[in-house]
């Protein structure tokens, strides 16, 4: 089965390469900003900042770009005041939905997030009714060409890595979210540098939904992807493959 990290993934790379493009610019900027000004403007200190680098790099942005979003964070430029918020709630068939925001209008943002989780099937619920079915971890792709699962665990579990799993197209290897720095540095001592690197929410245990049920969660989390305000959305579904290819956009 494949959930939903597999269908992030499609997303994202539909985003790249489609219209949307702008908007995954604006979302990964504001990322950029936002690491920044919590962490610092050294990615080899701040793994926040390093993973948010690594998927503007993924999406092409350009290196000036990323520069200028930096030091608006570290406030060596002048840029527009965001702050970070984050909506729990339910999706069709009970699944959880957890959903990271940056927005510079607290008001706007609720308002449109508590739309569309309506609009979508679904209710938004308070804070800490959904995020502690969630865990905070490193998450890192690597590509199979010429990597066995066994290798890719072995070398994992040495560089401190938690766990292994085959998404499919690649291996996604996950951690400790405070080990970020020390996984990324030995799997790339080792020859294994990840195609993707990030601190994500991973859910603890998943629910199963297909049909008309998978057609409405996919449905609403689409919707809350594509708010300009939304950077992330993390849900604990999990849909069977034939599902997901016949439901992706």
């Amino acid at each position: 089965m494949s959930g939903h990290n597999r269908w992030t993934k499609i997303k994202r790379q539909k985003e790249a390469q489609g219209a949307s493009k702008g908007r995954l610019f604006t979302k990964v900027i504001r990322e950029l900003t936002v690491a920044a000004r919590e962490g610092g403007g050294d990615p080899e200190g701040n793994a926040r900042l390093r993973a948010a680098m690594d998927a503007a790099k993924e999406a092409n942005l350009p290196k000036d770009n990323i520069e200028r979003a930096i030091k608006r964070g570290t406030g060596e430029l002048e840029g527009d005041a965001f702050e970070e918020m984050s909506y729990e709630g339910y999706g069709p068939g009970g699944v959880a939905i957890l959903v990271e925001c940056v927005t510079d209008n607290r008001n706007r943002t609720v308002g449109e997030i508590r739309h569309l989780f309506s609009k979508g099937g679904g209710n938004l619920g308070e804070s800490g009714s959904v995020s502690w079915m969630f865990e905070r971890k490193t998450v890192m792709e690597l590509s199979k060409d010429g990597l066995s699962e066994e290798a890719a665990m072995e070398a994992a579990i040495d560089v401190g890595a938690e766990d292994v799993v085959d998404l499919g197209d690649c291996y996604e290897v996950r951690a400790d979210s405070t080990a970020f720095r020390s996984v990324l540095q030995g799997l790339e001592e080792r020859g294994l540098a990840p195609k993707e690197a990030r601190l994500a929410w991973i859910p603890k245990s998943a629910v199963r939904i297909e049909g008309d049920a998978a057609k409405k969660v996919l449905k609403l989390v689409s919707l809350l992807e594509e708010s300009d305000d939304v950077q992330n959305v993390w849900a604990n579904f999990e849909i069977d493959e034939s599902d997901m290819e016949a439901l992706a956009p």
